[in-house]
This record gives structure tokens, C-alpha cells and sequence, in this order.
């Protein structure tokens, strides 16, 4: 692909703002080394295929010759970014955050060459940041700008709380940019606001302003914007199996929405699979060549084959994994408590309440009774058409 091509796509596929356009595709074409920033709040300790988006971009950015500036928000997570919410996320204590960290680096280094990126904890500059910086920063904002998000608004709206700390988020956002001095800054399209901050502030502190390039947000496994804080993502280490079942089980909807941004498919291409829908093709087996794609891109080919297999065995075939997950019980327990405490289940009322739509089964046995206890032997646990976990007795 020409350069000339790779910046077209970078400034087009997927993308929902690009400010200013002209200024991003000037300086891009130049041959001048940019600084582009992004920065990753530390909310979970794993980062899911949603968030992979921006740093596949990234990824192209550092292709074409730039600076990656990665900023862990370590500071900024104590607040707790509410912008993609409808109440107040939960600040994140300096332990959480640590035990958060501890795999970034890896995980980053999967999509980004980190030895060539530059990474930062805006605790380095934030901790240090006056009462002064701040005070004069937030004059630069009005309470009526920060009411017109629109997660605000709804929550002041329904009358729901909204705290002072959470309106000081963007203008810390926008010392970052100030701090690293960046040329451009990439996100989701739920951090607009806070991108457009550090505009401002660079020009209080007479820089050039950083030109902004938002992402569309990859919907979860349940239909909302997939989130680490709902549960519903596609983990970037998920097993290739476990993550080939998740993506088969998302919305036939979305399954554009997902080649475009969690492959690397052509758009070319993914034009062809649109047209192809639309003319009455069968969503499942071109969701099963999305599967296989996205597979492929954090996994491999081989892998990505053999999740192909394993989903028809049990799909088609209604055979059983050939691998799943193991967990030792105790005779007499409940099989209620056990899948809970194995993760097979997030709650006991979710676990009762597929008993009770007879959606578990113990060893091919629909199981009906939600007191139902484990007995002495070898089990092989089925909840729903794809969970599947083998239970041995301690």
C-alpha cells in the first residue's frame, strides 16, 4: 500500500472526527516526525479488542515513521473518566491501579513496538501540577460547556450526581498534551471533549495546538460500547477458542461495524461482505470468516483454523470442546456455588435463573433443580449452547 494510501485509510477507517483534516494530512504527508499521544486509564488489568482499535492506529502512525507517546493515567484514574458513563465511575485507589498495570506493558507491546514508543504515568507531571495550573486551566472552561456532554446532561437531567472532580478530568486530559507536547492525540470518540481540552491548554501555554483524530467505539457482547467496567469485551488474550465463540455470538448488525475496526481486512473488502449481507447472504458464515480474521490478528493462522474446527464441532457437530476450562469441587456442593466460583457464571441469580430455562446441563443431563448438589465422579458442565467446564472432585 502506497503511503499516500495508508494515510487516507488512517484518516478515514473508522474514524468520526479528524481536526483539523487538513492540518493532519499536511503534516502527515511533510515527512516531519510527529509526537501522537494517546492515553489509557488502567480501569482493568486486561485490554480488551475495543480499545485495540486505537492502538492498531497507532500501530500505523508508528509505521510511517512517528513518536508514539503512551500516557497511563494513573493520577487521572483516581478521579475516573466519565465520559462514556451515566454516573460517576468509582475512583480507583493507588493499589487498584498498580495491580492494574502490571500486564499493560505486555499487552501493548503485542500491537505497538514499545521499545520505540515512549511511555508515561501523567502521575509524573500531575502530582507536581499547582493549585495555580489547575485554577487557571479550569478558567478556560465554563459549567455550561461541561453540562452539554451529554452524559451530563442526562445525569443532571435525571437528577443523578455529578461531582466537582469530575468536571477537573478533561482539563488534567489536556495538561497531558501539554506536558508531552503532542502533535496529535488519538481516541475513542467518547474523549472528543477531552481532546479538544488539550487544544485549549496548549494554546494557553503558547504550543500549537494538537491536532485530534477520533475512533467509532466498538460495540460489546451485549450491544453497549464494550467496557471493562460492564463486563462485555472480547479480551485481547482471550484463547483463540473462547474468543472465536464471543465474536459468533455478537449481532448480525455488527458485524461491518467489526471488520472495520478489529480487522485488517481491506476496505475493498469489507464493501464486498456489506453488499453481500444486503443481498440476503447468511450472516453466520460471513461472521464465521469475521471470527476467523480476528483470531488470526492476535493469535495466528493455525490457531484461528483450529477455533474454526473446535465452533463446528460443537455447533454443528454437538460434540464437545476438545479443551475447556477445569475446576475441582467438593462432593456435596452446589453446583449453583460452584460455577460461580469457577467464573462460569457471574452470579447465583444468573446461574438460577438458567437452571430454571433449563439452559444447564451435567453430563449431557439437563439439570432443573437450582439446589442441585455435585456427587462423587467426573462432571462435564454445560451452560447454555458454548460454556462448557469440566468439574473433578478435590
Amino acid at each position: 500500500m502506497s503511503k499516500e494510501k495508508q494515510i487516507e485509510e488512517l484518516l478515514t477507517r473508522g474514524v468520526t472526527h479528524a481536526i483539523e483534516r487538513k492540518n493532519l494530512e499536511k503534516a502527515l504527508k511533510s515527512g516531519k516526525k510527529l509526537r501522537i499521544k494517546h492515553g489509557i486509564d488502567p480501569t482493568g488489568p486486561k485490554l480488551h479488542i475495543g480499545r485495540a482499535t486505537v492502538l492498531w492506529a497507532l500501530k500505523k502512525f508508528q509505521d510511517l515513521g512517528h513518536t508514539i507517546v503512551l500516557i497511563v493515567g494513573d493520577f487521572t484514574a483516581q478521579i475516573g473518566d466519565a465520559s462514556d458513563k451515566d454516573s460517576a465511575r468509582q475512583p480507583l485507589t493507588p493499589e487498584q491501579i498498580q495491580k492494574n498495570l502490571v500486564h499493560y506493558k505486555e499487552q501493548l507491546g503485542k500491537i505497538i513496538d514499545m521499545d520505540k514508543a515512549e511511555l508515561h504515568y501523567n502521575s509524573e507531571w500531575l502530582g507536581k501540577t499547582s493549585g495555580q495550573e489547575i485554577l487557571e486551566g479550569a478558567m478556560e472552561f465554563t459549567v455550561a460547556q461541561m453540562i452539554e456532554r451529554e452524559n451530563f446532561r442526562d445525569r443532571f437531567k435525571a437528577g443523578k450526581p455529578i461531582g466537582m472532580h469530575e468536571f477537573l478530568y478533561p482539563i488534567l486530559q489536556g495538561l497531558d498534551s501539554v506536558a508531552i507536547r503532542s502533535d496529535i492525540e488519538i481516541g475513542g470518540n467518547d474523549q472528543l471533549f477531552n481532546m479538544l481540552a488539550g487544544r485549549v491548554l496548549q494554546k494557553r501555554r503558547k504550543q500549537k495546538p494538537q491536532d485530534v483524530l477520533t475512533f467509532e467505539l466498538l460495540e460489546g457482547t451485549d450491544g453497549r460500547k464494550m467496557s471493562t467496567s460492564w463486563g462485555n469485551v472480547i479480551l485481547m488474550e482471550d484463547e483463540p477458542s473462547q474468543m472465536y465463540g464471543k465474536i459468533m455470538s455478537i449481532k448480525d448488525e455488527l458485524i461491518i461495524q467489526y471488520f472495520t475496526l478489529a480487522t485488517d481486512v481491506s476496505m475493498e473488502e469489507v464493501k464486498e461482505y456489506e453488499k453481500r449481507l444486503k443481498a440476503g447472504a447468511n450472516p453466520r458464515d460471513i461472521k464465521a470468516s469475521l471470527a476467523s480474521e480476528v483470531v488470526q490478528r492476535y493469535h495466528g493462522v493455525t490457531p484461528s483454523k483450529s477455533a474454526s474446527a473446535e465452533f463446528d464441532n460443537v455447533f454443528k457437530n454437538k460434540e464437545k470442546p476438545t479443551e475447556m476450562p477445569k475446576f475441582k469441587y467438593k462432593k456435596g456442593e452446589k453446583l449453583v456455588d460452584v460455577l460461580v466460583i469457577a467464573k462460569i457464571i457471574s452470579s447465583k441469580s444468573d446461574a438460577r435463573r438458567l437452571i430454571r430455562q433449563n439452559a444447564v446441563k451435567d453430563n449431557d443431563k439437563t439439570v432443573t433443580d437450582i439446589d442441585y448438589t455435585l456427587e462423587k465422579g467426573k462432571h462435564v458442565v454445560q451452560v447454555g449452547k458454548r460454556r462448557f467446564v469440566e468439574l473433578s472432585e478435590k
